[in-house]
């Protein structure tokens, strides 16, 4: 059998090999590889029926259910970039993404009848699908009409390069933009990591991730290489840590893949012991810095689970990894983001894009198969994402500008410094905003901790910041600027510190430090 070069192909292989296996899991609900593979043929010929053509791109607007894998195979069956919107976010946000990029039918289900419904006021779509009841203006067809059509699967002409999903995450200027991947670097990224993490038929792999979130692809696409099963988190049981510990557990997962906040409730309110998760083997990270000392509790109570921490932004899926060690318990030393994967190459730059000596901080630049197409409908964001590096006067080495801090340590793996836009000038000083985060969250009583610049009407910035205490404890304003002191030079001292009981997060779960600006302008 010929090698995978698509993404959806891995589906049709393990249909072939081994049909019975689960391919995914929800709830009481699973569907096989065989079921998996048909459902998606019948799903593609749906939207082919319904005029879409090769490049189209079609939203997933849809709460978790077992029919995400169907949407997302089915989209990439049909030759079509699947496009997933949050479907939680505010109708705004849906109504700019579908208009830009263009998309004209969407998969959904009943339980988004309502939103739908109102998205179709605001926005031009020539179809629906998975929904019930009848939409005006547009073609209906509900899932039950779907899965009467054809299972054989459709012949269209794809290659590598053709246009597999479209994530949008929110610009700097608070609009979304859409980061295009094409089934060449969604697979390269999936055949590392199964690779990596020695994914096999035996695995199930959480998927605790939305799909509008990257981590989502190593969900799918790794465990479809390998033909494992992909569990899919209900959203209820994310929103509760002891629930989502059991729910671990009692889907026998092997795998798991998420932010540092959902393994770090779980530490602090699941009461886990070392005889948790018997099943699971290794737990990987990504998305934003571990705090080392929630880390290494974590990793003491589960002394027989690996860890694993994966960096990159969305535009490269993964691009470094870091397998965790033992961690002193006299060091609250940052978690390095580790090596370059293979099939990348690295190159750490300086502001002139000039590369820089051994163990010098600069911008890390990526290159490799991993990496996006480009930013859809922004040719100017996309060019100023890239710098080109010329290999002679004919060719060039294309690299992706990550706007990330970093440092190469003796070890050869790289110290993450912070975002390069999260360096400001405050009082006449330069300042690192994440090394004020370091030194909150290296203070025994701080759980999380959150810094941010407000203007200070004078063309400068304040620096602000707000933590969460441990639980039950009576941490104080005054206790934290005294701690601070000992640590900070005094020009790096926040004017105020807030001590919350939550955060305002994104959905994906991170903490959403532009919202706590806008706040405290």
């Amino acid at each position: 059998m010929t090698s995978n070069y698509l993404l959806h192909q891995a589906i049709k292989r393990n249909a072939q090999a081994t049909p019975n296996n689960v391919a995914v899991r929800f709830a009481k609900e699973h569907l096989t590889y065989l079921q998996l593979y048909q459902k998606s043929n019948q799903l593609a010929h749906c939207l082919i029926a319904n005029g879409v053509r090769r490049g189209d791109r079609v939203g997933i607007f849809m709460f978790k259910n077992i029919y995400s894998a169907v949407a997302i195979y089915g989209i990439l069956s049909a030759g079509c970039a699947y496009v997933p919107l949050d479907p939680f976010a505010p109708l705004e946000r849906q109504e700019h993404v579908i208009a830009n990029c263009d998309i004209r039918i969407l998969v959904s289900h009943d339980r988004k009848t309502a939103d739908v419904q109102a998205l179709a006021k605001r926005v031009s779509l020539s179809a629906v699908i998975g929904l019930s009841e009848p939409l005006p203006g547009s073609t209906t067809t509900s899932w039950p009409e779907v899965f009467k059509r054809s299972t054989q699967e459709i012949q269209i002409h794809l290659t590598e390069q053709d246009l597999a999903y479209i994530l949008y995450t929110s610009g700097s200027t608070g609009l979304p933009k859409g980061i295009v991947h094409t089934h060449r670097s969604g697979l390269s990224f999936a055949t590392w990591a199964q690779e990596t993490y020695q994914l096999t038929s035996n695995d199930r792999i959480s998927n605790h991730a939305p799909l509008h979130f990257d981590l989502s692809t190593f969900d799918f696409f790794a465990s479809a290489l390998a033909g494992a099963a992909t569990c899919i988190v209900p959203e209820a049981v994310t929103k509760f840590p002891v629930s989502m510990a059991k729910w671990i557990q009692d889907e026998k997962i092997t795998v798991w893949y998420s932010v540092p906040y959902a393994l770090i409730q779980m530490l602090q309110r699941a009461k886990l012991s070392q005889d948790s998760f018997s099943n699971l083997r290794w737990i990987l990270f990504a998305g934003e810095p571990f705090p080392t000392k929630h880390l290494r509790e974590l990793m003491h109570l589960l002394p027989c689970i690996r860890f694993s921490n994966l960096y990159g932004p969305t535009e490269t899926n993964v691009c470094t990894f870091y397998h965790v060690p033992n961690l002193a318990d006299d060091s609250d030393e940052p978690i390095p983001i580790g090596i370059a994967c293979d099939n990348v190459e690295d190159l750490v730059v300086d502001i002139d894009l000039h590369p820089v000596l051994p163990g010098e901080s600069g911008e890390l630049l990526i290159r490799g198969g991993v990496v996006m197409k480009g930013y859809w409908g922004a040719p100017e964001l996309t060019s100023k994402g890239f710098f080109d590096r010329p290999v002679n006067d004919q060719f060039f080495d294309r690299f992706y500008r990550t706007g990330d801090l970093v440092q190469k340590r003796e070890d050869g793996n790289y110290r993450f410094l912070g975002r390069k836009d999260r360096q400001v000038k405050t009082r006449g000083y330069r300042v690192e905003l994440d090394e004020i985060e370091n030194a909150l969250l290296a203070l025994d009583d701080v759980q999380e901790a959150a810094v941010y610049p407000v203007t200070d009407g004078e063309g400068s910035n304040l620096i602000k910041a707000a933590i969460i205490p441990k639980l039950e404890n009576n941490l104080t304003e005054d206790v934290l600027f005294s701690e601070l002191r000992r640590i900070l030079p005094p020009y790096a001292i926040p004017v105020e510190i807030e001590i919350r009981s939550e955060f305002p997060r994104t959905s994906t779960g991170k903490i959403d430090r532009r919202a706590l600006q806008i706040v405290n302008k």
